[in-house]
């Protein structure tokens, strides 16, 4: 479906082009990181590809293909373990693939895009999308590489042109799923659901159909649709059973409906799985004390590790630390990741850090820099009006109100914080 985002709609679609916006007729990544759209496999699905990569090596060792396959599955396999020596294994792939065929192994140049987006390192990522992509103009894997570097790097508009390219050359889940981010990001919900439709309907398999399931969920909880929210979670459980993000989305539901001992238990079974720093603090916003005592743990050794090695921060674990911990010490995290990432999302979590820390005259630059997309995000809203209001600008309780507005349940921790603060002092 060739210039998909640009075809639909008539002269307002045409305007939307010609502003830059993607037409459709948008992590958190999930607040998403969100961060880079990808399917979230169950780790049962990643264990299998995993094994199964490694086993084509043993059988087939001198071909290059194959090591590039198996550094795609030890990523795969670092994002839902969060072992993050995986990705030392795909380096260590990839080289072998590199010494096999050193020139024009497209494969190869891929995968170590994919490495270096997961190590947060996007400015490299970019790079080496774009080499991927004057490699080969009219293959997809690159564009998608250089995509979610974009995106991280906040470069928007080069991230919607490689979208773009991606549509146009591939126009399947992995593209739609991106096409929604952008749509998302921009302030176009509907558009983003039309697009994740086609990324479900696109779907070659159940993990790529989970995902964009899960996704839907997202969108439609973020709009305050509950229900609707709920009924795209249980189809990607359908999908997938143990989807983490339909998990996840499921026990949201569920706080969300007043039974949140059934969401805590809920959270602990996927975390014991999955300690995503997302589901981890989800939880103990939820709980709170001594019923979420195990998640608090985790997220500290999360925190202390971090702090002790360096590299990527997550910035759920930031958000966690300037709520519940050390705010200087989630300034100090997102500021290190400012420098390696400038998106949206980027700029919501260190204004909030800088917030909570006292920072009130730096930190709502920041949050400004989030909305400059004119993402719908009731978390950025709130962390907007909240700075604003602290600083005594007329604006901040509008903000607050939108946050409310756009979904009263975005928080289980900060929506309550957030009508307080409207309430007549």
């Amino acid at each position: 479906m060739r210039r998909l985002l640009c075809a639909v709609g008539g002269a307002a679609a045409v305007a939307g082009c010609l502003a830059g916006l993607l037409s459709l007729g948008p992590r958190h990544e999930t607040h998403p990181g969100a961060a880079a759209p990808q399917a979230a496999a169950a780790p049962g699905a990643a264990d299998l590809a995993l094994a199964t990569a490694r086993e084509r090596t043993e059988r087939y060792p001198r071909e290059a293909a194959v090591w590039s396959d198996l550094a795609r599955a030890e990523v795969e396999q670092a994002r839902v373990t969060l072992d993050a020596s995986r990705l030392d294994a795909a380096d260590k792939a990839l080289r072998t693939s590199l010494a096999l065929r050193e020139k024009d192994n497209y494969a190869a140049v891929t995968g170590q895009g994919l490495v270096a987006n997961a190590r947060h390192e996007f400015a490299e990522g970019r790079d080496f999308g774009l080499r991927a992509t004057r490699m080969a103009p009219d293959r997809a894997d690159g564009y998608a590489v250089l995509a979610d570097a974009q995106i991280q790097l906040g470069d928007y508009p080069a991230a919607r042109a490689a979208v773009q390219r991606l549509l146009d050359i591939a126009p399947a889940g992995a593209a739609y799923s991106r096409a929604a981010y952008d749509l998302e990001t921009n302030g176009r919900p509907a558009d983003a659901a039309i697009a994740l439709q086609r990324a479900v309907d696109s779907a070659s398999t159940a993990d790529e159909r989970a995902f964009a399931e899960a996704r839907l969920g997202d969108l439609a909880w973020s709009r305050g649709a509950v229900d609707r929210a709920e009924r795209h979670y249980r189809l990607a459980l359908d999908a997938v059973p143990g989807h983490p993000y339909g998990e996840a989305g499921l026990a949201r539901v569920s706080a969300s409906r007043g039974d949140t001992a059934k969401a805590l238990g809920m959270y602990r079974e996927l975390t014991g799985r999955t300690p995503l720093p997302q589901f981890l603090a989800e939880a103990v916003e939820l709980g709170g004390g001594a019923r979420v005592r195990s998640e608090t743990a985790a997220l500290d050794a999360q925190v202390r590790l971090l702090r002790a090695s360096g590299g990527a921060v997550d910035p759920h674990l930031a958000l966690y630390v300037a709520d519940h911990g050390d705010p200087d010490v989630a300034v100090e995290l997102m500021r290190g990741e400012w420098k390696r990432a400038r998106s949206v999302i980027v700029a919501d979590a260190l204004g909030w850090a800088l917030h909570r820390a006292g920072h009130d005259s730096e930190a709502v630059g920041y949050a400004r820099r989030a909305a400059r997309t004119g993402w719908d995000n009731a978390l950025f809203r709130y962390h907007r009006g909240a700075i604003e209001r602290a600083l005594g600008l007329p604006e901040g309780p509008r903000h607050l109100r939108e946050a409310l507005a756009l979904n009263p349940h975005f928080s289980p921790y900060h929506a309550p914080l957030a009508r307080r603060l409207l309430k007549p002092t």
